[in-house]
């Protein structure tokens, strides 16, 4: 079995038992004692109008839409949306016209996020079922991406970060909270798939996701750690935006301009 495929199973065993818990009434945790996520990051007015089992499924790091800056009429697309708290969320803050997608490959998870956002009544939600590094989705389709402690679960980063931007509109956002690992994390540690399903050994560190980032054509990059969740690794904003289309065109016609010039 392919390394890929490893990962996949392991983190969908994980989080299918997450959810089995969450439906049950119970608080789950992303990983061991020392690096417990769960809904702590959400302001009791957030929760307030939502199923329990949607705060008790959230397995993040962070609260991505607190820092997303979402506006009327946005359409949002959360990787790895778990219980779908982010998704519930993000549908308020961009109202009947605007819409948000949840994306998870985990049958008990958007079962539960389906029945949230029924009994939360959230109507301007889409719950799809696929992996985040082939997302379901045309291209130039969304206006912001969120995600909450899942991109460390990937296996294939670079990939996961291109399909994100070509989803992405032209001057779209990138706005996820993450765990981002110590450049000098023990290789012990990033090779145990519990860890990994934990949130910490798939970690990259911070000079590892700027890359990628700009590899995949996102720019104006920056990573903000808000809190440590390990030893080893900490809780982080990471915000980037893909080029605005008249950006690129602009450039191109001032080096035309420019050419011109030199050739008169």
């Amino acid at each position: 079995m392919e390394e890929v495929e490893i990962v996949r199973d392991a983190v969908r065993s994980r989080y299918a038992e997450l959810a089995v818990i969450a439906t049950s009434g119970n608080a789950g945790c992303c990983g061991d004692g020392e690096a417990c996520f769960g809904a702590v990051a959400y302001d009791e007015s957030e929760l307030a109008d939502l199923p329990d089992a949607a705060a008790y499924a959230s397995l993040g790091c962070g609260n991505p839409v607190a820092i997303a800056e979402l506006s009327e009429g946005e359409v949002v697309l959360d990787l790895g949306s778990g219980g779908g708290i982010d998704v519930l969320l993000s549908a308020r803050r961009v109202g009947p016209a605007g819409k948000a997608y949840g994306l998870d490959m985990t049958d008990e998870m958007l079962e539960l996020a389906r029945k949230n956002a029924s009994e939360s009544g959230t109507t301007n939600v889409e719950f799809l079922k696929g992996h985040i590094e082939e997302i379901p989705l045309p291209d130039e389709s969304v206006d912001v991406i969120i995600s909450n402690c899942v991109i460390n679960l990937s296996s294939d980063k670079a990939r996961l970060l291109s399909e994100a931007a070509r989803v992405l509109r032209p001057g779209g956002r990138f706005t996820v909270s993450d765990v981002i690992a110590d450049e000098d994390m023990e290789e012990d540690v990033r090779r145990d798939m519990q860890a990994w399903t934990g949130c910490i050994a798939g970690a990259l560190s911070r000079s590892e996701f700027l890359a990628l980032l700009e590899s995949a054509g996102l720019e104006n990059a920056e990573i903000v750690e808000t809190h440590r969740v390990h030893a080893s690794a900490g809780s982080a904003i990471i915000r980037a935006r893909k080029p605005a289309a008249n950006a690129s065109s602009g450039d191109s016609a001032a080096r035309a301009s420019s050419s011109g010039d030199r050739a008169g």
